[in-house]
């Protein structure tokens, strides 16, 4: 498996001539870098006006490896070459690095590039990128990737650390400013010439760099690449990059708000956070969120992606990101649902109480249902992430989760109630697979004897690393040392624990039976909240298609889409056919294993019709892969009926045999059943609802999905891309 690493864009606020003579003094040996042995320089050369300037490398490194690795690998150094190249005019250095030593079993590469920041001239930025394939080592290929990683990784943190160090000893040295290259009379375009370097020649601000840093000092079976600090390249090496643009993510800035993380965990949420952008335009959840998921899953990238994604859609489908401002608490919440936030704990976490002893759980359930208490809690948990931000801003320092204090005075069998417990069970199954790493420490009080039957219950459902942040107190125990006085200020313990503070949290009490509904108004509720969303679900499968029909009676109509591949891969198209298709076909296998509401297969192309005769093709078939989300629109040409459908995607075998790939096979095994799901929405707007809506949008800057007054596609900000078909304009963006 190839290891792969992305830098943040880390920040000197020195200009870039004078970080430049500070990474000189790195070499030609480190003193910081203790295993950087020693470097030889393979070819130099410069241009006659001093603006470019290459050298080539190769460095020696003795690797912390256990010696008996090393013995068996029969090296006692490990050998990286190293290209620099410095833009005196561009005012940037490319430093690219590769491993000599064992390069037909292990292939590190690494581009490292300094730059100027866009927003001022007067700031260097720095990014670098690396990737680690390990083919064999003589078995023991998981340990040098662990050795690889490990001090890659220390070599990394260390690496801005040596450029600070020089930049102080210039400092000391009363070196504060070195001068800009400006180009001569003669002309410009000067070639390059060869370097003779002597060999004990000490190197000097005025003189080019040499060598990478920290890129001398990784190990080479490693992902330990050469630059200690250098930054993503661009797509040619003579082009600069562009310092800090906004889709970047700067170190300071995940110091700052996101907390401290290692060069591998920063590695993971940019990498995540540059898939999602690729996939996902326009729609990309915040960093603090993104980083939660890797959390959740330890940081492995495709196991954080896959919940991520599931949640995405989740929270698309029923419109979470709108339910603070549309959610609209019932008076019966108001009154009996013993909930609240109250302050915030020591470490400025928000703090939410809940009584959960006084709480009448049956009489809220038989009162309003348990999709009104599911959307009630998740209010909870959104007004939570807003109250987090609140927090980081107020107190300067990244507050990601909360607190929650459960009370359960009171607690007794008549809360064990089956249809209760089962109401309890979806929440927090919910709540666990959509809010992840938000709950920072449950302190959970005055426990009495039935408690451990609940726990039983629950706990099941309850992640592990979520527990182990669980603190429970039986009686007054928490009025002792290591009790709440440990995390909550004595100035706002609630009164009804002892404290000064009043609550404002409700008591609670018994829900009037008046109030109370019958079990077919509740499911009838129950059903009209769970569906109450624009979008639909389908199955796809292999040899059945889904497809919706849309009738177009103004030829000048504008048909949007926006779905997204929830499972699977799909190929999207749409056709065009004068004549009326056949009635709705649903498909006998789209009866089994449908989970979502209005899930279906519907298939409306009669087997008969023929590709070009009786329906056309109007758009290029799109391949869309698994976890994408796609935005689009198509302008009709002739008015009729336009049948749009999502197809199985069927991996093509290799074509100079027919027996099927490797990658091929693991593919099609992932796809269960050869079966596929999106979730979709449709919508026709008239030509001039189209042109009001890109209007509007391309007014603000960039063109999102198209809107009107009664469009879903509101709801959404992704870019699109215009493209030009043989018989139509579309705009399809994923």
């Amino acid at each position: 498996m190839v290891q792969k690493y992305q830098s943040p864009v880390r920040v000197y606020k020195q200009p870039f001539e004078l970080v430049m003579a500070a990474y000189e003094r790195r070499f030609p040996t480190c003193p910081l870098i203790p295993m950087f042995v020693g470097s030889d320089v393979l070819d130099e050369d410069q241009s006659e006006d001093g603006c470019m300037h290459n050298v080539e490398r190769r460095c020696k490194l003795d690797v912390d490896a256990p010696r008996l690795l090393k013995r068996i690998a029969g090296v006692d150094y490990v050998y990286f070459n190293q290209k620099n190249s410095l833009n005196r005019q561009e005012r940037t250095l490319h430093i690219e690095s590769h491993n000599e030593t064992f390069s037909n079993r292990v292939i590190i590469h690494e581009l490292c590039i300094y730059s100027v920041h866009p927003d001022n001239e007067d700031w260097t930025c720095f990014e670098q990128t690396a990737s680690l394939d390990i083919k064999s080592f003589f078995g023991f290929e998981s340990t040098v990737e662990k050795i690889a990683m490990k001090q890659y990784a220390s070599s990394i943190k260390k690496g801005k650390e040596i450029i600070e160090y020089y930049l102080k000893q210039l400092e000391d040295e009363g070196i504060s400013h070195v001068p800009r290259w400006t180009p001569g009379p003669a002309s410009p375009a000067k070639p390059l010439v060869p370097l003779v370097r002597p060999t004990e020649l000490p190197v000097t601000p005025a003189i080019s760099i040499t060598a990478p840093s920290d890129s001398a000092s990784a190990p080479p079976d490693a992902l330990a690449l050469v630059c200690k600090e250098g930054t993503s390249p661009p797509s040619s090496p003579n082009e600069p990059v562009a310092g800090t643009p906004d889709d970047k993510l700067d170190a300071d800035y995940i110091k700052r708000y996101l907390g401290d993380l290692t060069p591998l965990q920063e590695s993971c949420l940019i990498r995540l956070r540059g898939w999602l952008q690729e996939t996902h335009k326009g729609k990309i959840p915040k960093d603090e969120h993104i980083l939660r998921f890797l959390r959740a899953r330890d940081f492995n990238m495709e196991k954080a992606r896959e919940i991520l994604c599931q949640s995405l859609t989740w929270r698309k489908q029923h419109q979470v990101d709108y339910l603070l401002e549309s959610w609209s608490c019932p008076q019966v919440l108001h009154d009996y649902y013993t909930g609240g936030w109250h302050h915030h704990d020591k470490d400025g976490r928000p703090l939410y109480i809940l009584r959960l002893g006084q709480m009448d759980t049956k009489g809220l359930v038989r009162a309003l249902g348990e999709e009104s208490l599911l959307r009630h809690v998740l209010s909870i948990n959104e007004e939570g992430l807003r109250r987090c931000e609140e927090n980081t801003k107020v107190f300067g320092r990244p507050i990601s989760c909360w607190t929650c204090l459960v009370d359960l005075e009171g607690l007794n069998m008549r809360h064990l109630w089956r249809p209760g417990v089962k109401a309890l069970l979806r929440i927090i199954e919910v709540v666990e697979a959509n809010y992840p790493e938000t709950l920072g420490r449950l302190l959970i009080l005055r426990a009495p004897r039935v408690f451990p039957v609940l726990w039983t219950l629950v706990s099941p459902f309850i992640d592990e690393n979520t527990r182990k942040k669980f603190l429970i107190y039986a009686g007054n125990d928490y009025q002792g040392p290591g009790g709440l006085v440990d995390y909550i200020d004595k100035e706002i313990i609630p009164d009804f624990l002892g404290g000064e503070c009043m609550c404002e949290v409700p008591e609670g009490g018994v829900v009037p039976k008046s109030l109370y509904r019958t079990p077919e108004e509740l499911e009838n509720d129950d059903i009209r909240l769970w569906t109450e969303t624009i979008y639909q679900s389908a199955s796809v499968f292999k040899g059945a298609p889904h497809e919706v029909v849309v009738e177009i009676i103004d030829a000048s109509s504008v048909i949007t889409w926006d779905f997204d591949v929830c499972k699977g891969d799909v190929v999207f198209n749409i056709y065009h056919s004068k004549r009326a298709p056949q009635q709705p076909r649903k498909d006998p296998q789209a009866g089994h294993g449908i989970t979502s509401p209005g899930g279906n297969n519907v298939q409306l192309i009669d087997k008969s019709w023929m590709l070009g005769q009786d329906y056309s093709m109007v758009e290029s078939p799109l391949t869309c892969k698994e976890g994408e989300s796609v935005q689009g629109s198509h302008v009709t040409r002739w008015p009729g009926f336009y049948i749009l459908q999502w197809r199985f995607h069927s991996m093509p075998a290799c074509a100079a045999t027919n027996l099927p790939r490797v990658d091929d096979v693991l593919a099609t095994l992932q796809v269960s059943s050869h079966k596929c799901k999106v979730m979709y929405y449709t919508e026709v707007l008239g030509s001039e609802d189209f042109r009001t809506a890109c209007c509007d949008v391309q007014s603000l800057g960039s063109m999102t999905s198209l809107e009107s007054s009664h469009s879903g596609f509101s709801q959404l900000s992704a870019n699109t891309t215009t493209s030009s078909q043989s018989q139509s304009s579309s705009m399809i963006s994923r």
